[in-house]
């Protein structure tokens, strides 16, 4: 059976710049190990599945896959989403504001006429990171603890720790491990100089399903927590700008932004680069 297909490069500064996300639209009845093995197939960070919601409120449904799971939440991909639903002929159902349903509830998207933001949803782990964690995460960096100057978990569905270190520089300084034995998802940032450009580097690390340490070209979701966290700390103000993927060939510009109640913004460009329809017998 045939279903409607996109792929939407998200963040990115210029085409082919930033992160594509595939969606699969009205596909409500694909099963799941389907779904799970498409997203394993097309080899992309996530693959999104919309189909009509079923909570009262929302403009869709999307169920996020990973290479190896379902997410229930992922930044990229709710950006990547909403574009391919509003270009779709997807009409919201409050405006300029588009209501996605996914696994952690309701996502608001605002829409802009340089790109629409996602308001960062709450953290479902945040804190201090143990010692012995702390002590996994800087193996698998390959840093040593003078090298942090923090690092908190920042988990709003995918998992992630987040460490800051001292400078843009540093972050791109990093040479992860190729494999680890244990599934990691570890974000790291550091602040440009000023008039740099972006204000921070981010990269994003995570294991695929057989153990190998990848790196996502531009993180909506660990850019969205690492914002709250930062800004929450005073370690940041918004508004700003981050940047992501140099290091795997990728420019990726993520804006940040906080409204008058304190709630974060994440937003970005978003382009459809495919369209046609994908074949899920």
């Amino acid at each position: 059976m045939t279903y409607p297909f996109q792929i939407v490069d998200v963040f990115g500064r210029a085409g082919l710049a930033g992160n594509p996300v595939a969606i699969v639209f009205d596909a409500p009845d694909v099963p799941v190990e389907r779904m799970q093995r498409l997203a394993t197939w097309l080899n992309l960070s996530e693959t999104v599945f919309l189909s009509a919601p079923t909570e009262p409120g929302a403009d869709y449904r999307a169920r996020i896959f990973s290479l190896d799971r379902e997410l229930p939440f992922a930044g990229h991909p709710t950006l990547g989403a909403c574009h391919a639903w509003l270009s779709a002929g997807g009409k919201p159902a409050a405006g300029d504001r588009v209501i996605q349903q996914c696994g952690v509830g309701l996502i608001t998207v605002r829409r802009g006429d340089s790109g629409n933001a996602f308001a960062a949803p709450p953290l479902v782990r945040g804190g201090p990171v143990s010692a012995g964690d702390l002590a996994e995460v800087l193996a698998v960096l390959g840093l040593a603890q003078t090298d942090v100057i923090e690092a908190r978990w920042v988990d709003n569905g995918p998992g992630w720790v987040a460490v800051l270190l001292a400078s843009a520089e540093a972050v791109l300084e990093v040479e992860p491990a190729r494999y680890h034995s244990k599934p990691v998802t570890i974000g790291l940032v550091g602040p440009h100089a000023p008039g740099a450009g972006p204000a921070y580097e981010v990269r994003a690390f995570f294991s695929d399903g057989y153990g190998a340490i990848r790196e996502d070209p531009v993180c909506g979701s660990l850019n969205a927590s690492v914002a709250q966290w930062m800004v929450s700390s005073d370690r940041a103000r918004a508004p700003y700008h981050a940047g992501q993927g140099a290091r795997v060939g990728s420019d990726g510009r993520i804006d940040i932004s906080c409204d008058a109640e304190g709630q974060v913004w994440v937003g970005g460009a978003a382009r459809v680069l495919v369209s046609g329809v994908i074949d899920l017998a």
